[in-house]
């Protein structure tokens, strides 16, 4: 996480036991560790959360554009339909009218 190499480390320990003393510097060691691990814990619940959220955008995304091919299959199965309905109405008129010409009494033409 840091680039911090033995050297730094050494004049950390010098500082931390002139500064803090060499009775309470394990005590603020242990009290710095226990900081420093609750924020790489909320940083890494943040980082967890936002992949989350970009995951769900990600699915939702996925989900409009299924329902937009849904909805243009289902208004192209409507049209089809439509278009059936219409033709086999046309045909029926045509039979339709075909039998009434068919059945219709012959006129009599009078001599």
């Amino acid at each position: 996480m840091f680039d911090i190499g033995f050297a730094e480390l050494v004049v950390l320990g010098v500082v931390g036991l002139l500064v803090i003393g060499p009775e309470r510097l394990p005590g603020t060691i242990r009290e710095a560790s226990l900081w420093l691990n609750r924020l790489k814990r909320g940083f890494n619940d943040i980082k967890q959360e936002v992949k989350q959220e970009l995951h769900n955008d990600s699915v939702m995304q996925e989900l409009r554009k299924a329902g937009d091919q849904l909805k243009s299959e289902a208004e192209r199965v409507g049209e089809d339909i439509q278009q059936t309905t219409q033709a086999l109405g046309a045909i029926e008129k045509e039979e339709h009218e075909a039998s009434d010409a068919t059945t219709a009494p012959p006129t009599k033409n009078a001599p």
